[in-house]
């Protein structure tokens, strides 16, 4: 398993959205992709450096599942995640 995996949650540690909760969509060496379903949304997601950002240790597994049987991951979906997670 990796820290920076699709479906994590996390906060954001600096910068303008700092504090504001994301959910991974993607990762690189360097660099996560963020999204939150309404202001960053699928097409245009949040790139942060790894250091910036807080791993909070939770996933979501309806995220996980779908994009694991090549289920369209929208935008309804990651703010259920996020409105679940807040619950």
């Amino acid at each position: 398993m990796t820290e920076f995996e699709f479906g994590r949650f996390v906060t954001s540690k600096a910068g303008h959205d700092k504090c504001k909760l994301f959910v991974i969509i993607k990762a690189d060496s360097e660099y996560v992709y963020l999204v939150d379903g309404k202001v960053r949304t699928l097409d245009k997601p949040k790139k942060k450096k790894r250091k910036h950002v807080q791993i909070i240790n939770a996933v979501d597994e309806t995220l996980i599942m779908k994009k694991n049987s090549n289920i369209a991951v929208r935008d309804e979906d990651i703010k259920r995640a996020i409105k679940l997670y807040l619950a």
